[in-house]
């Protein structure tokens, strides 16, 4: 059994929505199929993986650095004890030979996209969803529970477009969400908090909404914002200033004093080690919201999570960014503490397949083999051009 093609696709996101930093209406997505000599039913087994949402495609780096070490490694090296299907960790030390260590940035995403489409073809391969195989490979009994599902979204909306965030979030609860995230900081916090006082109405409770700053705020910002925030007793607090700035989450922990969640903008687990020492993050309280997509795929991410139980938290308090399939399966898998969705935006990636029912706020895999990317009717179109 052996790697005998790599295919990497551009895709763009669609839509133009904004948050407090990026306007993400020229971002794009690495699709990537890992095409294998293994035929059935008459076609090759293929996996499937993308490098998240958020960041850019990856396609220098994938296409020629990354794919020409895959492709030239020794077939038998990459495989797993016994042959049957591939080593994720070997498939990433192949990817990554030759690289420096730091440097957390781009290549971390490059890497993620075929480590992930490795996961993608183990699964296909034993045909079984992704989450159980996920589970099988770290230690745990592989389940199937529905797991808390909220919603990515909140969007700034110029007056006269005919959209507000109330309407956005109403739209959300009718397909069965009932906790709901929103953007701060790109508009003045006064303006800012009015809007926040529009999202509770919808979501009826503080503890089903929470606030996120992108990474946006200096201390006095942030501080200020806190104080305002404070009295109203949200889920969380996100993003609050640079990811880098572990003082600064510090302090603004220390002052608000509720729930803050962080980490979508670290990408390995000597980051989440300095983040868990310096950044006041506290057991039972905060969230950490690393993305396997973004952090060289699922191998480093469970290494993320050996570091936040290493040092008293709990893997519930893993709730990672992306809103998508993949990490749909990730947590499940490893049983996490809940999911992002991304419904109506962020296509073709954002949001789950029509297979994975939202049903009280909760959403479980279907029982399609791989994270059935297959399934997604936005992503149709563009696994196809690189299957054919």
């Amino acid at each position: 059994m052996r790697i005998v093609d790599i295919r990497e696709l551009a895709v763009p996101l669609e839509g133009a929505v904004a948050n407090a930093v990026v306007n993400f209406s020229e971002h794009t997505v690495s699709l990537v199929a890992v095409v294998t000599d293994v035929i059935r039913d008459g076609k090759p087994v293929i996996g499937l993986g993308f490098n998240s949402i958020g960041r850019f495609a990856q396609s220098g780096i994938i296409r020629t650095r990354m794919i020409p070490r895959l492709l030239g490694a020794d077939p038998v090296s990459l495989l797993a004890e016994g042959g049957q299907c591939f080593d994720a960790a070997k498939v990433l030390a192949t990817l990554l030979r030759n690289e420096k260590p730091g440097g957390h940035g781009d290549r971390a995403g490059a890497a993620a996209a075929i480590e992930q489409a490795i996961w993608d073809l183990n699964a296909k391969l034993a045909d079984e969803p992704a989450y159980v195989t996920i589970a099988r490979a770290f230690g745990r009994e592989p389940v199937a529970t529905p797991v808390e599902v909220y919603t990515g979204g909140g969007y700034y909306y110029a007056p006269g477009t005919g959209r507000t965030l109330r309407d956005e979030f109403l739209s959300y609860r009718e397909m069965g969400f009932e906790s709901f995230k929103m953007k701060i900081g790109g508009a003045p916090l006064a303006q800012d908090m009015k809007r926040v006082e529009e999202a509770l109405q919808v979501a009826g409770s503080p503890d089903r909404l929470m606030v996120d700053a992108n990474g946006r705020f200096d201390l006095p910002t942030a501080l200020a914002y806190a104080r305002e925030l404070k009295p109203l007793g949200l889920r969380w607090f996100e993003e609050i200033g640079d990811p880098l700035d572990y003082q600064l989450n510090r302090d603004v922990i220390e002052a608000y004093g509720g729930p803050v969640a962080t980490g979508e903008n670290l990408f390995s687990a000597i980051d989440t080690l300095n983040l868990v020492r310096f950044g006041g993050m506290r057991p039972g309280r905060d969230i950490f919201q690393m993305d396997a997509g973004l952090s060289y795929g699922i191998t480093e991410y469970a290494r993320m999570i050996e570091v936040l139980e290493s040092h008293g938290f709990d893997r519930k308090q893993a709730v990672p960014h992306g809103g998508h399939l993949i990490n749909l399966h990730i947590v499940v898998g490893l049983g996490l503490g809940a999911c992002e969705a991304y419904p109506g935006v962020f296509q073709p990636f954002g949001g789950y397949s029509s297979e994975c029912e939202i049903r009280n706020a909760k959403v479980r895999p279907s029982d399609a083999a791989g994270f059935g990317l297959e399934q997604k009717r936005e992503l149709v179109p563009f696994i196809r051009t690189l299957k054919d």
